[in-house]
């Protein structure tokens, strides 16, 4: 596997933050002294996910003064996912690293990622080996969680959930984030020949606030596996998965259907007396099928607009804010 030479390149650092004011300048300084430390040309772009405590401001007073850092503000709190997308699309890295904005992430960590990279790889996920989770509330769903996504994807990392990941570039275009998919981009590149590799990374409880997650993210993630199944195996052919259950319920139903006409015709039952529920449900499989026919033809459709469509974003921008923005404003 041959070296990556990332002398000359480029680095992006994406950070969504929503409510964490308390981390902002020890977060920032952290990134700054290890950014510094490896010698590469470097830009931080941190997202204010529409928090409701100083995030922001503490965010702006520190792009006044640094040139390398680009603060997103976006208009309302969209999520983590639409948060990433924002910041790769306004990265110009070559490298495009993504943490974490609570700290339980250490930015020290980061040139253990790029040295995975200068191997060859072309993403480093993070594996928080040792996790500090509950767990019963957090521990065992994410892991069966993530055993189901290893097997639906085929990509063999055992932590799927966690933000600290790092990638090539060119691994990213065309990648399109919606939902809170952002979890599963290693999946979603992996039938194009990436080269995924894991690291384990330090896990340790939040240094201040309260975590921005709860129980109700373990179903989200439960329909965000569904969604990466149906993505993996079906997006381009929606058909193909509507069809065999539509043919499974015409099968059925044929074989109801049969069954009522033999005993009609040979034994001369009354379909009327003796097998009117059966030939409800069999009525039933049929129009099913047909349903699921429809919907998958409808869905071929809409797969052809979706590859097509238009580039609308999936969050909003209020401002951008960077050391020239504001020099720009004194003016």
């Amino acid at each position: 596997m041959g070296n990556y030479n990332m002398t000359s390149l480029k680095c992006s650092i994406i950070v969504p933050l929503y409510n964490e004011a308390e981390v902002v300048e020890e977060l920032y300084l952290r990134l700054t002294s290890v950014m510094v430390k490896t010698g590469l040309s470097y830009e931080l772009i941190l997202i204010d996910d529409g928090s409701k405590d100083d995030t922001l401001k503490r965010l702006k007073k520190l792009a006044a003064k640094d040139e390398k850092l680009v603060v997103i503000e976006f208009r309302r709190n969209f999520g983590q996912t639409p948060a990433l997308a924002a910041g790769f699309d306004a990265s110009k890295g070559d490298i495009i690293i993504t943490m974490d904005g609570d700290l339980q992430h250490a930015p020290e960590e980061i040139p253990e990622f790029l040295a995975k990279l200068n191997e060859g790889y072309d993403i480093v996920s993070g594996w928080r080996k040792n996790r500090v989770d509950n767990f019963v509330m957090r521990k065992i769903p994410s892991r069966i969680a993530n055993l189901i996504a290893s097997k639906i994807s085929g990509v063999d990392i055992h932590d799927f959930g966690t933000t600290f990941k790092a990638y090539k570039r060119d691994v990213m275009t065309g990648v399109k984030l919606y939902g809170e998919m952002h979890r599963f981009i290693p999946a979603l590149v992996a039938g194009y020949g990436v080269r995924i590799v894991e690291i384990p990374i330090t896990n340790i409880n939040r240094p201040s606030g309260t975590s921005n997650y709860g129980i109700s993210r373990t179903f989200k993630v439960i329909f965000d596996l569904t969604t990466l199944r149906f993505v993996l195996g079906y997006i381009s052919k929606p058909l193909h998965f509507f069809g065999k259950w539509a043919l499974y319920c015409f099968a059925f139903s044929m074989i109801i259907f049969s069954y009522i006409l033999y005993d009609k015709f040979v034994y001369n039952i009354p379909i009327s007396v003796a097998h009117t529920p059966l030939a409800g449900l069999g009525t039933i499989l049929l129009l099913v099928g047909f349903i699921l026919i429809s919907t998958g033809l409808i869905g071929e459709m809409i797969s052809r607009v979706y590859f097509e469509a238009t580039d609308r974003k999936i969050y909003s921008i209020r401002k951008v804010h960077t050391k020239e923005t504001f020099l720009q404003r004194k003016k």
